[in-house]
């Protein structure tokens, strides 16, 4: 994605700061959550799926920092140790605390019966949120009605592009089912907002423009759900003519 963003945005004509943020983007892991729920929807490779969004997850804590520092040098963010070790606190160590304790509360939480989809929802949603408040209370508030149009388009057509090249290819190539294909399409073109926003926070603590650059991954969020339910249909309809 990054050699892709890279070669359409040249000389595209928008502001630097977006098309920094558009590169950002291309770097960040892809989530776990709407890849296999697509994937699984879409009658595709759900245990695929689920390896390679947490496998990609993990390894986009320590990958992602370094293809960032390769973009923006490392004289205008934190060290790399600074920020893997930041991370590892606000990543790492939460998700490590809740299997450790797992094995003590799980009885008491199956009694309880709380709706976990909702919380995972609603902490989701506070999380946009504040991002949103933080990205317009700064720099995004003084920008034209056309630069943020431009950003829009430039997020939703890099998004079409992504998952017709990557079907493209997975389907040229004659190595995968279409089961496979279907887990390829979502996981190698989604990118996680749950941890794409602690990613940019940490190595952008220091810039100004926060909120420009994560303009582009409060975009590309909601699109890749709005496509993705958008072509389920049509790839479940496929993937089950293999089954046939």
């Amino acid at each position: 994605t990054t050699l892709v963003i890279a070669t359409l945005t040249h000389n595209f004509g928008m502001l630097p700061i977006i098309y920094m943020g558009l590169h950002t983007l291309s770097c960040l892991p892809p989530p776990v959550s709407t890849a296999v729920l697509l994937t699984k929807s879409a009658h595709g490779n759900e245990a695929a799926a689920i390896f390679n969004s947490v496998f990609g997850s993990f390894l986009g804590i320590i990958i992602t920092p370094f293809l960032l520092l390769s973009l923006v040098g490392s004289s205008t963010t934190p060290s790399l140790v600074f920020i893997i070790g930041q991370l590892m606190l606000t990543v790492v160590l939460p998700l490590v605390m809740g299997q450790v304790l797992k094995p003590y509360i799980q009885k008491h939480l199956d009694q309880l019966s709380p709706p976990y989809s909702a919380i995972n929802s609603g902490i989701l949603l506070f999380i946009i949120y504040t991002t949103f408040c933080d990205a317009f209370k700064g720099s995004v508030a003084n920008l034209e009605l056309n630069t943020i149009v431009t950003a829009i388009f430039s997020v939703v057509m890099f998004q079409v592009i992504f998952l017709s090249l990557a079907f493209a290819l997975s389907f040229v190539s004659g190595a995968f089912s279409r089961g496979d294909i279907v887990a390829i399409l979502f996981c190698s073109t989604h990118k996680s907002l749950t941890l794409g926003l602690p990613i940019l926070q940490v190595v952008f603590a220091n810039s100004a423009d926060i909120g420009l650059l994560t303009l582009p991954l409060l975009i590309y969020h909601p699109t890749q759900i709005l496509l993705g339910s958008a072509i389920v249909p049509s790839l479940q309809k496929w993937a089950n003519e293999e089954i046939v």
